[in-house]
């Protein structure tokens, strides 16, 4: 959501992935490209993700934490970092969005997504979410993050200091994500399925 147009995402790029060097393969399995946005330009929701590569043996436990979802089941909590280079002003635009202006949409994963429908209950920013509580249908539910402020720090820090020290390169994408053109979503796979 810092790079919403992806201008500086893409195939290729090089990341911060599990403690070691990653690359962005592909897009994520609920990638969404047509992002709806405010009149600022910051995305409403959803937005892209994006499938990652690396070498395991590069990775430290401290990244890779197995992780047990209540209603889910078993997976992988990972740590990702993916910089994004100041190109100019639009990109640092996008870069210094702040929380109460980045908003996802309230949705029910559990009868939403595995049936590729996304009925909104509500849009809330992301500082709304950090309070630990919001409401939905003027009931109070309390919220948690899935992933960790503080850890997300520790990780930018890495990439600053690996960049610093030239042991970590930026580079191009070498080819686009999928974009809103190209009509990947979630209804398109339910009416085409792969064979």
């Amino acid at each position: 959501m810092k790079d919403p147009q992806h201008k500086t995402i893409g195939i290729g790029t090089k990341i911060f992935l599990g403690g070691g060097e990653g690359y962005i393969a592909w897009h994520g399995t609920q990638h969404n490209p047509s992002v709806k946005r405010k009149a600022n330009g910051t995305p409403q929701a959803p937005a892209g993700t994006l499938a990652v590569i690396g070498d395991l043996k590069q990775m430290k436990s401290e990244w890779l934490v197995g992780t047990s979802m209540l209603g889910y089941g078993t997976t992988i909590s990972v740590g990702i970092g993916v910089p994004i280079p100041i190109l100019n002003e639009d990109i640092c635009r996008s870069a210094a969005v702040k929380d109460e202006d980045l908003v996802t949409q309230i949705v029910d994963y559990s009868k939403d997504y595995p049936n590729c429908v996304s009925n909104s209950l509500g849009e809330v920013s992301y500082a709304q979410l950090k309070t630990g509580k919001i409401k939905i249908k003027n009931k109070e539910v309390p919220t948690g993050g899935l992933s960790s402020y503080s850890k997300a720090r520790e990780i930018a820090d890495t990439l600053k200091e690996w960049i610093k020290s030239k042991k970590f390169f930026l580079t191009e994408p070498v080819a686009p994500l999928p974009g809103a053109e190209n009509n990947y979503s979630c209804k398109l796979l339910k009416e085409r399925p792969i064979t």
